[in-house]
């Protein structure tokens, strides 16, 4: 079901852009002690996990980044206090690559690719039989995690799930990206891709021509030279036509909320799902303001609220049976 948002955009960031990069310009200070740990996958990469310290017989909520994101990302440790605070355990997932040290094989992570988020919540339910699973997916993470619980539908041991500012048709959002008024993300996302794919070139032979690599400037170039070569499609479109969530949704079985704005800068609003194709176990809740994972309130700068930080630990509370 469709219903309204209750969030209340800052008055001093009007706009698309400023409730943006509001959360990276600020430059908070989460003080949280994190502990990082090194997952050894089956093919012999790896991940790194950062876990919150607390009782380990709370219930888990995994946290899936956005593209070229990381910890140190302006949504990562507020959210991971705010589930603390919560009386939830957080866990960090970094994708492969992501987490400030290469991955050791060629392929790395893209919007649709699933396996390792699977190998993750296996080792996370082996390991926590009884403890209940959730999942926040930001952005790119919040495309994966929707993709994924589209194709488990329920063969996964997720017992809710909060999706961000997903990009849900990938080439509408990579077209979005390349217009004038959101270029500047573009640039720097697909700058931030390049250096990595350049520094792991040192490390591990790629089937990609580096010469061109230096002329890409878009998602739709990167993805076609790039995505589509470490991971077997014949093309950009094929990759954003086999890996976009929007696809997926009818056959969500688990409860999700997703959380979108109308003024994301990151996707068209005619790109955005309609409440008659998604399943009743889905609520999609859009705001008129908010950006791409910004949703900024209060009534001075120095007085800022996040309201994702309220909002996702209290669904994922009432979902998981958790007194509020």
């Amino acid at each position: 079901m469709k219903k309204p948002s209750n969030f209340k955009p800052a008055w001093w960031l009007p706009g698309r852009h400023l409730q943006t990069i509001w959360p990276t310009l600020s430059k908070r200070k989460i003080d949280i002690s994190l502990t990082r740990e090194r997952l050894r996958l089956p093919d012999g990469d790896f991940v790194d996990l950062d876990w919150t310290s607390g009782n380990e017989r709370a219930p888990l909520v995994l946290i899936l980044h956005g593209v070229a994101g990381s910890i140190e990302s302006s949504y990562a440790k507020g959210m991971l206090k705010a589930l603390k605070d919560a009386g939830l355990r957080g866990v960090f997932m970094h994708f492969r690559g992501c987490s400030g040290e290469p991955n050791k094989s060629a392929r790395a992570y893209h919007a649709g690719e699933t396996e390792d988020l699977k190998y993750v919540l296996q080792t996370l339910r082996s390991r926590h039989p009884s403890s209940k699973i959730a999942v926040i997916g930001f952005s790119l993470g919040g495309n994966v995690l929707l993709k994924y619980l589209g194709e488990t539908e329920v063969d996964n041991p997720i017992s809710c799930a909060v999706a961000i500012s997903v990009p849900f048709l990938l080439n509408r959002s990579a077209d979005q990206l390349g217009k004038k008024d959101a270029f500047i993300y573009q640039n720097r996302l697909v700058s931030q891709l390049k250096e990595k794919i350049l520094k792991k070139a040192k490390l591990v032979k790629l089937p990609i021509d580096l010469e061109k690599l230096a002329r890409v400037k878009t998602f739709w170039e990167f993805d076609d030279l790039v995505t589509a070569k470490l991971f077997g499609f014949s093309s950009a479109k094929d990759y954003y036509d086999k890996s976009s969530s929007f696809y997926y949704l009818a056959k969500i079985k688990k409860d999700c909320l997703i959380l979108h704005a109308y003024n994301d800068p990151f996707l068209p609003v005619d790109a955005i799902p309609s409440q008659s194709g998604l399943p009743t176990n889905v609520k999609l809740e859009v705001s008129q303001q908010g950006g791409h994972v910004g949703f900024i309130e209060g009534t001075f700068p120095w007085r800022a609220k996040y309201w994702l930080e309220k909002k996702v630990p209290a669904y994922i509370q009432e979902q998981l049976g958790i007194p509020l």
